[in-house]
C-alpha cells in the first residue's frame, strides 16, 4: 500500500524533507534513516560524524526528536575535552544522536570506548546504522536492555569498574535507582565520577534533584528505611511515567546506594559560564567530610566561584522549552555535580 502521508513539494520546500506530511510524527526514526541513507552525496557522508548530526539537524526541521541537541551536548562535549574519559556511558540512546556527537568527542579525545545503553531494539537498531555510517561502529557499543540490567552486567563483566563520565537521559524514574545502584557497585568515585543528567528542570525530576542534592545525614536516615524497591515518580508529568518501562514496573535489583557520597556542583549559564557551586566528596564515620558538605541550595542560586565546574548537568527538555526556563530567572542555568 502507499504511503498515503506522501505528497509532492511544495514551492520553497527541501525536496528530501517532503516525503512526509510535516503534522504526521509516527515513524519518525525511520523516516529519519530514510532520509540520511538517500542523501545523493551519501558516499561522502561515510565516516564523517558531523555531517551525519547535520543531517539530524536537517531532519530535525520537520519533526521533533528526543536528542540533546548541539547547544546542550557542546556543554557535555566540553567536560569531555577537559576531563578525557578513557570510557563513557550514556542511558538511554535514542536514534544515536548523543552517541555520534560524544562519542566522536571520546574518540577524539583519545577515549577507548562508548556505551550506549537502550532499552527500545527498534531505536537501537536505527542508532547502529547512522554510527555505522558515521564511522564510529568500531569504537561506540549500544547494548540493548534495561539500563539497571545492563549498567550491573557491565560492573560484573569487568569492562566497566568506574563511571568516568555518564550522560542520564532516560526513563526519567530509573534516574535515582540507577544512580543508587552505580554507588552501591563503587562506580562512582570521588573526584572521578561526572555525571550529566536532561531533563530533570523541565520536564522535571524532583526525586532525582532532592536525592543528589541531600546530605550525608539525609541520605543516612533515608537509608534506615531499608534498599528501594520502586521508583519514585512523584512530581513526574503522567506521560513520563507511562513511557518507556510502563506505570507499574520496578526496577531490577533493591538499591540503597551509598549514603556516605556528596556531590559538588556547579550552575552554567547557556553560554557555559560559572555561576554557583557547592563541593563534596564522601563523608567518612568521623562526620567529616572533604571538602564541604553539600548545601542543597547551592545547587540553585547561591553564587560561589571557587570550585571546578563539574559533573551531574541539569537541562531543560528541548531547545525551545530552554529558552522559556531561561526567563523564568528562578533555576534558569545548566546545574553540574560531581562526586
Amino acid at each position: 500500500m502507499a504511503d498515503q502521508t506522501q505528497r509532492h513539494p511544495r514551492p520553497g520546500e527541501d525536496e528530501h524533507l517532503t516525503p512526509f506530511h510535516v503534522q504526521d510524527e509516527s515513524g519518525k526514526e525511520i523516516k529519519l534513516l530514510h532520509f540520511i541513507y538517500e542523501q545523493p552525496d551519501i558516499d561522502e557522508i561515510r565516516g564523517n560524524p558531523q555531517r551525519v548530526l547535520d543531517l539530524i539537524h536537517k531532519f530535525e526541521e520537520k519533526y521533533s526528536f528526543m536528542n540533546v541537541g548541539a547547544a546542550k551536548g557542546k556543554v557535555v562535549t566540553d567536560l569531555i575535552a577537559e576531563l578525557k574519559p578513557h570510557t563513557m556511558i550514556e542511558l538511554g540512546g535514542y536514534v544515536g544522536y548523543s552517541a555520534i556527537l560524544f562519542g566522536d568527542a571520546v574518540r577524539r579525545a583519545g577515549g577507548k570506548r562508548y556505551f550506549s545503553l537502550e532499552l527500545n531494539p527498534e531505536y537501537a537498531a536505527i542508532a547502529n546504522m547512522l554510527i555505522e555510517l558515521a564511522g564510529l561502529r568500531d569504537f561506540v557499543r549500544i547494548i540493548v536492555g534495561r539500563s539497571d540490567k545492563s549498567l550491573h552486567k557491565l560492573f560484573t563483566s569487568g569492562e566497566v569498574k568506574q563511571i568516568e563520565l555518564m550522560f542520564i537521559d532516560h526513563y526519567k524514574p530509573a534516574y535515582t535507582t540507577d544512580l543508587m545502584l552505580c554507588e552501591q557497585l563503587g562506580m562512582i568515585v570521588p573526584n572521578v565520577s561526572v555525571l550529566a543528567a536532561d531533563n530533570v528542570l523541565w520536564p522535571g525530576n524532583p526525586p532525582y534533584l532532592e536525592y543528589v542534592r541531600s546530605t550525608v545525614e539525609q541520605k543516612r536516615e533515608a537509608a534506615k528505611k531499608g534498599p528501594i524497591k520502586s521508583y519514585n515518580k512523584e512530581g513526574m508529568p503522567q506521560r513520563t511515567v507511562q513511557s518507556f518501562l510502563g506505570e507499574d514496573d520496578k526496577p531490577s535489583f533493591e538499591v540503597l546506594g551509598n549514603p556516605n557520597l556528596v556531590y559538588k556542583s556547579t550552575l552554567h549559564q547557556p553560554e557555559g559560564l560559572q555561576t554557583s557551586a557547592s563541593a563534596g566528596g564522601q563523608k567518612s564515620e568521623t562526620g567529616q567530610s572533604s571538602p564541604h558538605p553539600a548545601d542543597p541550595e547551592d545547587a540553585v542560586v547561591a553564587p560561589r566561584e571557587d570550585l571546578p565546574p563539574h559533573p551531574l548537568l541539569f537541562y531543560d527538555d528541548s531547545g525551545r522549552e530552554f529558552q522559556q526556563l531561561a526567563k523564568s530567572g528562578t533555576e534558569r542555568s545548566f546545574c553540574v555535580y560531581k562526586a
